[in-house]
């Protein structure tokens, strides 16, 4: 049994260099992998969701930066399948952190704008959310800070150019996944 085998998550065992030799694309999976597993830690470990699930913080972000829409668009801009946007809308509609008016031209299309109070709940756990990253990475220089911002903001790029605004894919469904 090696180390890697029995060593936890948060051990200083280098996760991505572990049998990727000078694979860097194996590298970058592994790391990944145990990037999506620590934000599940932090989730269940930290008070940054104690308003809003992840789901909900998402929903409202994206409200909050591109306006009011209806389901449709505000599914396609997080990738989402419209039922699953609109049944997490119709959650957050029940905890008044969205509204739903009917659309000016189409009475039959509704449009989501958060409220007062999903804005506020939003702004508290982006607090946090900035709070907890702040400290973890409180050590780090303003170039890493920045090469680390710039490499998630190009990946999360690419995903979107790839599943989100390209029309060489097949749109999967989603099966309620939550963002």
């Amino acid at each position: 049994m090696t180390t890697l085998d029995h060593a936890p998550l948060g051990s200083s065992v280098d996760w991505a260099a572990q049998g990727c030799g000078d694979d860097p694309l194996g590298a970058i999976e592994v790391a990944s992998a145990v990037l999506v597993r620590n934000f599940e830690l932090l989730r269940r470990r930290s008070g940054i969701y104690t308003d809003l699930d992840r789901a909900e913080y998402l929903l409202l972000r994206t409200l909050d930066a591109m306006g009011s829409a209806d389901i449709c668009t505000l599914a396609a801009a997080i990738g989402l399948d419209p039922s699953t946007a609109g049944r997490q809308v119709a959650v957050m509609q029940g905890k008044g952190l969205v509204e739903r008016v009917p659309g000016a031209t189409d009475r039959r299309r509704s449009i989501i704008s958060p409220t007062t109070a999903g804005l506020g709940q939003m702004n508290s756990a982006r607090s946090r959310r900035r709070d907890s990253t702040a400290e973890l990475l409180a050590g780090w220089s303003e170039d890493d800070l920045g090469t680390l911002a710039e490499m998630f903001s190009r990946y999360n790029r690419a995903v979107a150019e790839r599943y989100l605004t390209s029309a060489d894919h097949e749109p999967m469904p989603d099966a309620g996944v939550r963002p």
